[in-house]
């Protein structure tokens, strides 16, 4: 009998966390449920835990070119109808897949849907919530406020647009709604589905400037430019990264000096040129520069 849903995991040296993220899965107690971990050949306890479950899901472990690779075996390796995949350290929340079934049996129109998540620390506790908006493709190229882990689709989706990027390694999950959304609509559930782990070793929030970078020049490649906002937060992360202090006069200074002068390079890399509004932007940044040595701050 053909799986009803599919769900892949894409793992790498993720023993802390692989074992929550499993039992997230498999403890949904859906029919119809193929589970699939694709392993990048873990050398800590991944392995381990995946046996201990060998009659629950299948797994391998062989090298890859990274996590789109791995998502993109396991869906070529899947057959269920409805398509969600969940990272080694995420997790789903209690009935999240009962709710995504039921969702798409009501909506048969639907071929995408996205529900809540909560972006939880490493212990599972739940820091706040994911910023979720309603669906409008213009305003998803100035955010991404979906959710990876809360993300399902119908196998129709991966026949007709194809499957992950694998040359990217931060945004692929970002690029992929980006293609998709130009032709199809998402819909939304208010159901909270998933958990989102954050932490200091996240690719996220440890490469900024690799991210970042990333994202413009997935822009640039697939819709010909990069919004304002996003040339704005490559600018603030390598800003960020020089470390500087900003409530000492000096270094704001400095910070704000090195904020400009990047956005300036930034905008000729990616867009030639920057808008009106953005060279308000800049001015305003350099006013505020200005004012701070008129004040009686350090």
């Amino acid at each position: 009998m053909t799986p009803l849903i599919s769900i892949i995991t894409p793992s790498y040296n993720q023993g802390r966390f692989i074992e929550r993220t499993v039992l997230s899965v498999i403890g949904q107690h859906v029919s119809g449920l193929e589970y699939v971990v694709i392993d990048g050949g873990s050398t800590d306890q991944t392995l381990e835990i995946l046996k201990r479950y060998d009659d629950r899901l299948n797994w391998v472990s062989e090298k890859d070119r990274g996590q789109a690779d791995a998502v993109n075996k396991g869906i070529k390796m899947t057959r269920g109808d409805i398509i969600g995949w969940l990272n080694s350290d995420d997790i789903y929340y209690p009935g999240a897949l009962s709710a995504v079934i039921s969702f798409f049996d009501s909506h048969p129109g639907a071929d995408i849907v996205y529900g809540r998540a909560d972006q939880i620390d490493i212990y599972d506790r739940i820091i706040e919530p994911y910023h979720i908006e309603d669906w409008n493709y213009e305003r998803l190229k100035e955010t991404c406020y979906i959710c990876q882990p809360a993300v399902f689709f119908r196998r129709k989706v991966v026949e007709r647009f194809g499957v992950l990027d694998d040359r990217l390694q931060y945004c692929m999950d970002y690029e992929y709604w980006l293609r998709l959304g130009k032709i199809l609509p998402f819909f939304k559930t208010n159901s909270t589905l998933a958990g989102s782990r954050i932490y200091k070793e996240t690719k996220t929030l440890g490469e900024r400037i690799a991210v970042h970078k990333e994202i413009n020049d997935m822009f640039k490649k697939r819709l010909g430019s990069v919004p304002s906002k996003w040339i704005f937060n490559y600018a603030h992360a390598i800003a960020d990264e020089n470390g500087y202090d900003r409530m000492v006069k000096s270094e704001n200074f400095k910070y704000v000096t090195m904020l400009i002068y990047i956005s300036i390079l930034s905008f000729l890399k990616w867009r030639i040129r920057p808008d009106v509004s953005d060279i308000k932007t800049i001015i305003q940044w350099a006013v505020g520069a200005a004012k701070v040595f008129t004040t009686n701050w350090k």
